[in-house]
C-alpha cells in the first residue's frame, strides 16, 4: 500500500503475501450458460458486445414538444401542434415545417425533429404551442449515444450487479456465459469450540468464526460447504482435510495456525500437501498460512475472531475473487484525514477498526474504536471500515490515513 521499508524479521509483508496468493490462484471454475434472471452475483466468463444500438433510435428525454430548432425564432415563438407521440408509438410521418409534436419521455422523435422542449416551459393556445428559445439537440437521446452496435458492453471477469443485469436486459440479451460458483470448504480448528445454544464447560467458547466467515464467503459469491470443527488431533485434522479436498475447489480454515503444541493443522497439511508461507506482517492476523491439500488451495486464518475477520477481508478476499475469474480484485482505499494521533510505531501494518465521522464543516475524518483487540468483534460492529497504519508509521491528527470501507470489502 506504501513504499515504506521496514525490518520485518521473518514476517512476510502483506502486499507480498497477497501478490503470491494471486500468482497461485487456480484457474476459474467451469463455464455455464444461464438465464439473465439467474445472473445476480455471478462472474462473466466471456466479453459481451452489444447486439443493438443503445438507444435504438433518437428519442425524447422529457415530456414536452419535439420540433426542428431551425423553425423556432431566437427569442422563442409559436408553432402549430402537429400530433402526439407516446412511448411505444411509431413515429412514421416526418415533422412538417413550423410544427411541433407533443412527445413523451422515451418516445421516438419523428423524422426531421432534432430538439425537445420540456412541457413545463411551454404555453398552449388551442392548436398552437409557444416554446422558449432552444438549441439543436436539447433533451434528445441520440441513437447509439450510450453504446454502438458491436461495441464492448461488459468485459469477462466482471461480477454482475443489478445495474449490469439491467444493461444486458436493455440490450436484449437473455442468456450469458458465467463461471459456476466456487465451492469452498470451511473448517474450524479447536477442541474448545462449541455451537451457539450449547452449554459451555470451563475453558470452552462459542464458534463465532464459523458464522462470520461463512457469511463473508457467501457475500463474495461463494458456495460454502461447512465441515464443522476439527479436533486438535493430527489424525482428525488429516481426515477432515482429505475429505474436504476431494469435494471442494478450495479450503479455508480458522484456528490452528499459531505455534502452539496443540495446533496439529500445519502438520496435517504438510503430510497431505505443502505449506507455502506461515506468518505475515499484519496486525491483527500475523499467523496466516497458505498451501495446498491434495492439489487444492488451502488458506488458514487465525482463530481470534477479529483477526480472522480482518485477514479474510484483506488477504483472503482478493484470492477468492481471482479464483472465481474476476479481474478487479483489490479494494480502493480512501485517503481521509485522521481524527486521532497514532504515535506508537509498529513493525507490522495495522488494520484498526474505525469509522468515518463528519466534522462541524461537514468534512469526514477517521475515528478509531478504543478497543483494538484481535479477539473482540465489538469494535468491528461499531466500525464501518479499517484505518491502515503502515509499518513504522506515525499519524498525527489531520494527516491523511488510508481507509478501507467494509461496504467495499464485503462484496
Amino acid at each position: 500500500m506504501t513504499g515504506r521499508v521496514c525490518d520485518l524479521g521473518n514476517l512476510m509483508p502483506v502486499d507480498e503475501a497477497i501478490s503470491r496468493l494471486l500468482d497461485q490462484a487456480p484457474p476459474p471454475p467451469l463455464v455455464q450458460m444461464i438465464r439473465l434472471d439467474q445472473a445476480m452475483g455471478r462472474v462473466l466468463a466471456a466479453d459481451i458486445h452489444s447486439p443493438v444500438n443503445l438507444p435504438a433510435w433518437d428519442n425524447s428525454a422529457m415530456d414536452g414538444y419535439a420540433l426542428r430548432a431551425v423553425d423556432l425564432p431566437e427569442e422563442g415563438g409559436w408553432l402549430l401542434i402537429g400530433g402526439r407521440i407516446a412511448a411505444g408509438d411509431q413515429a412514421c410521418a416526418p415533422l412538417l415545417a413550423q410544427q411541433a409534436v407533443q412527445i413523451f419521455t422515451g418516445a421516438p422523435l419523428p423524422p426531421g425533429a432534432d430538439t425537445v422542449v420540456p412541457q413545463e416551459r411551454c404555453r398552449i393556445d388551442g392548436e398552437r404551442v409557444w416554446l422558449p428559445p432552444a438549441s439543436v439537440g436539447d433533451h434528445v437521446r441520440k441513437e447509439g449515444e450510450e453504446v454502438r452496435r458491436g461495441h464492448l458492453l461488459l468485459k469477462a471477469g466482471k461480477r454482475l450487479r443489478a445495474q449490469e443485469i439491467g444493461l444486458l436486459a436493455g440490450a436484449g440479451i437473455a442468456r450469458i456465459e458465467v463461471y459456476r460458483p466456487l465451492q469452498v470448504c470451511l473448517l474450524s480448528s479447536g477442541n474448545e469450540l462449541r455451537e451457539p445454544g450449547d452449554p459451555l464447560a470451563p475453558g470452552q467458547i462459542y464458534n463465532s468464526n464459523r458464522y462470520c466467515l461463512a457469511e463473508l464467503l457467501r457475500g463474495w459469491g461463494v458456495e460454502v460447504h461447512d465441515y464443522g470443527v476439527m479436533a486438535d488431533e493430527l489424525a482428525a485434522s488429516r481426515h477432515a482435510l482429505s475429505l474436504a479436498s476431494s469435494e471442494c475447489d478450495l479450503l479455508l480454515s480458522s484456528g490452528g495456525v499459531s505455534v502452539g503444541e496443540e495446533d496439529h493443522l500445519k502438520h496435517a497439511i504438510e503430510e497431505l500437501g505443502s505449506v507455502d508461507f506461515w506468518r505475515i506482517a499484519m496486525q491483527p492476523g500475523k499467523p496466516l498460512a497458505f498451501g495446498e491439500v491434495a492439489g487444492k488451495p488451502w488458506i488458514g486464518v487465525p482463530g481470534n475472531p477479529s483477526a480472522a475477520l480482518i485477514t479474510a477481508l484483506v488477504v483472503v478476499r482478493p484470492f477468492l475473487l481471482r479464483a472465481q475469474g474476476m479481474t478487479d480484485v483489490m479494494p480502493r482505499p480512501l485517503a481521509v484525514p485522521a481524527g486521532f494521533d497514532w504515535l506508537q510505531r509498529n513493525k507490522r501494518r495495522q488494520y484498526l477498526r474505525a469509522r468515518l465521522t463528519p466534522g462541524a464543516g461537514g468534512q469526514l475524518s477517521v475515528e478509531l474504536h478504543p478497543q483494538q483487540s484481535s479477539a473482540m468483534l465489538t469494535a468491528a460492529c461499531w466500525a464501518d471500515g479499517l484505518a491502515v497504519i503502515d509499518c513504522e508509521q506515525q499519524v498525527l491528527k489531520h494527516d491523511n490515513v488510508m481507509f478501507l470501507s467494509f461496504a467495499d470489502l464485503m462484496q
